[in-house]
Parts: C-alpha cells; sequence; structure tokens
C-alpha cells in the first residue's frame, strides 16, 4: 500500500468557483445545451433523470443504480412534475457532491446544473446538496438512499464474492425514510442505535444494535436478500442480536479497531439566522447583511438577490427585477459564504421571486 494517497475528504470547498461564477462559464447559450448528448429528452416527461460525472463529462446512471451515490462522484438529479389541475412541467434539478469529489467534479456538476437550467428555459429550482447533508425534498425521491465507498474510477461493480473487498453499512432511519451508508470498517463504527450489514463477499452478518427500530431491521433483511439475489445465491447470511453473541464472534473479529476520523464541521450553536444582499447597484457587486434574527419578508427587494442562512440551509431569493450580473453570482456568492461559515455542508436551494417553496414561506 506504499504511496497510496488518500483522497481529502471535501477537497470541492477548497474552490470559490471563480471560474462557474464568471460570464465564460455561467453565460451558457441555449444552442450549446442543446448539443450535449446526456440532455436528449431530459425534462420531457414526468419523472425522475440522474447522471453522473466521469471526466468532465456528463453520463447516464442507469436506472436500476437510482438511490445508490458513490462518495468519490457528483451527480445531477432532475425531478420532472405536474402540479395537480395543470398539464404544465416543473422542475427541481439537484446537484450532489460526495465527500471525496474532486473540485473538477463538483465545477462540472455546478456548471452543467446551470446548463440544464437554460436548455429547459430557467424554469427548474436549483438545488445544491452534499453527501450526508441532503435536503427533506431530495430525500423524498427515493425509499432508500445509499451512500457508498468508491466512484467511477474504482471498477465498483461486477466484483466476484469471492475477491470481494470487505465493507460495512450502516441502516438507519424509521419508515420511508431509511438510508445505508458505507461506515469505515471498524469496531468503533458500529452504534447499538441502528443495523450495520457486514458484507465479506461469500460471508454477510446483519448485525442488529440492542435498541434498533423494526424499519431498520426489515430494510437489513431486504438488502442481504437482494445481496444474496445478486451473488446467485453463493452466500450465506446470518443475522445476528447484539446482546446475544460474544465478543469473540467472528463478526467482531472481522472488524479493525481501528479509530475514526474526527468528523470536520464545528459546533454552531452560537449562530443566528442571516439574511444577505447581492446588489451591483452601486456599479459593483456588493455583497451586504441586511439582517439578523427573525426574518421578516419586507426586507426583500425584487430588484436584488437575497441570501437567506437559516443554519440548517441556504436559499437564494432572485428578485424580478434583478440585474443579469446578480443572477449569475448568486450561487457562487452562496458557496463562498458558506465556506466561511462552521455549517458549510447544508443545501443550497435557488428560488425565483414568485416560485418560492414551503420550506421557504415557513422562514418568514
Amino acid at each position: 500500500m506504499a504511496g497510496l494517497v488518500k483522497a481529502k475528504k471535501y477537497d470541492w470547498k477548497d474552490s470559490n468557483l471563480a471560474l462557474f461564477g464568471s460570464d465564460t462559464e455561467r453565460n451558457v447559450k441555449k444552442a450549446s445545451a442543446e448539443t450535449e448528448p446526456a440532455w436528449k429528452g431530459a425534462g420531457q416527461a414526468v419523472g425522475m433523470q440522474i447522471w453522473r460525472i466521469v471526466k468532465f463529462k456528463v453520463t447516464h446512471w442507469s436506472k436500476e443504480e437510482y438511490g445508490k451515490f458513490y462518495n468519490g462522484d457528483s451527480y445531477i438529479i432532475l425531478n420532472t412534475y405536474k402540479k395537480p389541475g395543470e398539464d404544465a412541467l416543473y422542475y427541481d434539478v439537484h446537484f450532489w457532491i460526495g465527500q471525496y469529489s474532486s473540485q473538477d467534479e463538483y465545477g462540472t456538476a455546478a456548471y452543467k446544473t446551470v446548463e440544464l437550467d437554460t436548455l429547459l428555459d430557467d424554469k427548474p429550482v436549483q438545488h445544491r446538496e452534499v453527501m450526508g447533508h441532503e435536503s427533506t425534498l431530495f430525500k423524498s425521491y427515493f425509499n432508500t438512499i445509499e451512500l457508498l465507498e468508491g466512484g467511477a474510477d474504482t471498477g465498483f461493480r461486477h466484483v466476484k464474492p469471492e475477491e470481494y473487498q470487505p465493507r460495512l453499512l450502516h441502516i438507519s432511519g424509521v419508515r420511508k425514510n431509511i438510508s445505508v451508508k458505507e461506515r469505515p470498517l471498524s469496531k468503533h463504527s458500529l452504534d447499538s442505535g441502528d443495523v450495520f450489514i457486514l458484507d465479506l463477499g461469500l460471508t454477510i452478518y446483519q448485525w442488529n444494535g440492542k435498541t434498533c427500530n423494526k424499519d431498520e431491521k426489515y430494510k437489513a433483511v431486504q438488502y442481504t436478500q437482494q445481496i444474496k439475489s445478486e451473488r446467485s445465491g453463493r452466500c450465506k447470511v446470518e443475522t445476528l442480536d447484539e446482546r446475544e453473541i460474544s465478543a469473540g464472534h467472528e463478526f467482531y473479529k472481522s472488524l479493525p479497531d481501528e479509530p475514526l476520523d474526527k468528523d470536520e464541521e464545528e459546533d454552531d450553536s452560537s449562530f443566528v439566522k442571516s439574511i444577505f444582499r447581492l446588489s451591483d447597484e452601486s456599479g459593483k457587486m456588493e455583497f451586504s447583511l441586511v439582517s439578523e434574527g427573525n426574518f421578516q419578508r419586507s426586507v426583500l427587494d425584487s430588484n436584488d438577490v437575497f441570501i437567506i442562512d437559516t443554519g440548517k440551509a441556504v436559499f437564494v431569493w432572485i428578485g424580478s427585477g434583478a440585474s443579469e450580473s446578480e443572477k449569475k453570482n448568486a450561487m457562487t456568492y452562496a458557496h463562498n459564504y458558506l465556506m466561511g461559515t462552521k455549517h458549510p455542508l447544508v443545501p443550497v436551494t435557488c428560488l425565483k421571486q414568485g416560485d418560492e417553496n414551503k420550506e421557504f414561506n415557513a422562514e418568514f
């Protein structure tokens, strides 16, 4: 393993998105968007479409893999829908960033999201999603979200069971909001409140923590049976109860006693909700604080862009009279602002005046 360099977690955070926010990157022509092969048929019918960024290119993500996201990749997700009683199509477009996705992948996903938005006549609501910090809307698209190790260049599919690299999967949540997240292969990853699956290739252990819930158990059973089916039954599955197995069980022997990396996010308990104005009225782009604490809708001016930080999410509100420059730089300023906070990974949603969603309205 000498010479192996571990990918940097949240490497994309170090980028100020300078190119993404420039006229060269943001002033995407619709004609150019129409030449992108991946966008053929995008947003033409109700349903979901997902693409993965591979070496600066947008590639279709197999429908059988929908809900699976690899931490070394970035993805674009388009949800097309109709409102009750209407024939018009509406859109939400999300770009999702894995914790080991590179600056290049993140920049490409962000840029291509703008391109897709342009192709659909600026109708979509744009969202930025970060692995492990996904918005409620994003989570609602999938019965289960699987957050897995690897990426486009790791050859993670179609591995023979006997050659399988061990992995530990964490099953947590309630009802339909269940997530499956790959965790470091370590005893310290275990949590008595949840269910874990140790996949050794030919042997699969389902470890039920002593206080896990029935939904987590049920999802774990589904998942292990799916794995067994994919391997044509060439593996055995054993279900374990934390309260009944000894410390010398093979399950524990298969888990190294490796310490876990410290979470990078800092405590942000002193945070105060804030609203910032982005305006070029003076002749140059200015970003300034206009309100703190309880939000008042009256501070929003149709002539400018406002960035509303709730601590749990950021909304970029684009006034109907905002200039082209303000619109172009809105997401860039939101991204760069968040990089200086203690909660840089929260979801970001761009909303046009008059198209505010219920999450935004709930803050005012």
